[in-house]
């Protein structure tokens, strides 16, 4: 007889066994959340409204900004969930989603941060070539690219 049990969700470890401690690690996780929304909003929002900030540097800032938002936004909402409503569960579904978004995030955000690392050389080691090294067409490929590779964990594993 073959084995037909499955796995419908998860228990996750509680960071708090007292409601006091809960609600303050709600409170805690909240602020960090919306001092993160506030920041990378506000850097998307003077980049995107500044004409003078349209250059490479703050176009892969802004990328950067996305990225954070996506990272932070796929953990501390079902923590902050877990915290205020007293409960561990979660399903199996939401985990596999939770850690794909967050892998898809924190390697799309090590890509990035090595193009912006090219991008701080060429500016400061080849001052007068930074125009034709990194023109529009360039940065909008980097960047593509370093979206792109956040796929890449995943190739490697089928989930059937």
């Amino acid at each position: 007889m073959p084995n037909s049990s499955s796995i419908s969700e998860f228990l996750l470890l509680a960071l708090a066994d007292t409601r006091q401690l809960q609600l303050l690690h709600f409170w805690l996780l909240l602020g960090i959340y919306l001092a993160a929304l506030l920041g990378n909003g506000l850097i998307s929002t003077a980049v995107a409204c500044d004409h003078r900030l349209h250059t490479p540097m703050y176009f892969f800032l802004l990328n950067l900004a996305l990225l954070d938002l996506g990272c932070i936004s796929t953990t501390l909402p079902k923590a902050m969930a877990n915290a205020l409503w007293h409960t561990r569960a979660i399903s199996y579904a939401g985990c596999a989603a939770q850690v794909f978004f967050f892998l898809f995030f924190i390697s799309a955000e090590y890509s990035l941060l090595t193009i912006m690392s090219y991008d701080h050389y060429v500016a400061i080691c080849k001052p007068l070539h930074y125009g034709t090294l990194l023109g529009s067409r360039a940065c909008a490929t980097m960047a593509a690219a370093a979206w792109s590779t956040g796929q890449a964990p995943w190739r490697l594993y089928r989930l059937d």
